[in-house]
């Protein structure tokens, strides 16, 4: 069965009253959403919160899900608006649109950057995702295209060759070269880190 007609299956036992099976997609989608509400929000429990909020809002929703696209589209695209509402009720400035093509949280090294968070790693992480996002920006489209469509949208790489219309080697080749591009642009940065432990690799 494919993966979209599973998740259709999972939806309709839903709407029948079988909550067991809204479980499995939380389960399934999970830490892709928080990830994805990490774009948005830096605090990591915040994040937890906000994740938990899209999930109830896509369970009352559920109901009306016609299934028109797919499953994990809609899940986004709940996400998304739950994300910069949030922002927008902490009175907080909510990301530009163009915030899809930046995956910053996918690195290692912006990860670190959100444990104990302090004034100084805060303004390094920004600083961190600035650059991400304009590195993104100034890659050739086909690598754009590529990288945006593995971190941010989470398809495989079987997808993004269909999607691409390439070979999977092609498009293997083109998200190496986007990650070392944004790799060799943040080493500079990292490296500027005063904290020791930033730099265990």
């Amino acid at each position: 069965m494919a993966e979209n007609d599973f998740d259709q299956e999972l939806v309709r036992r839903v709407q029948q009253g079988d909550s067991t099976a809204f479980d499995a997609l939380v389960r399934k989608y999970q830490h892709r959403i928080v990830a994805l509400i990490g774009r948005y929000i830096a605090d990591w429990s915040e994040c937890q919160d906000v994740a938990q909020d899209v999930f109830m809002r896509a369970y009352r929703a559920l109901p009306n899900f016609r299934g028109d696209a797919q499953f994990y589209t809609w899940l986004h695209r709940i996400a998304v608006n739950t994300a910069k509402n949030h922002l927008v009720a902490q009175k907080r400035r909510p990301p530009g649109a163009d915030i899809d093509v930046d995956d910053a949280e996918q690195f290692d090294s912006a990860i670190r950057l959100r444990d104990n968070d302090t004034p100084e790693r805060e303004l390094m992480r920004q600083q961190v995702e600035q650059l991400v996002l304009r590195v993104v920006e100034g890659l050739p489209a086909e690598l754009r295209e590529a990288i945006s469509l593995r971190e941010v949208d989470g398809l495989s790489y079987e997808e993004i060759a269909e999607k691409m219309g390439c070979p999977i080697g092609t498009v293997r080749s083109r998200i190496f070269r986007a990650r070392d591009a944004i790799d060799q642009e943040l080493r500079p940065l990292l490296d500027a880190v005063p904290d020791s432990q930033e730099r265990k690799h």
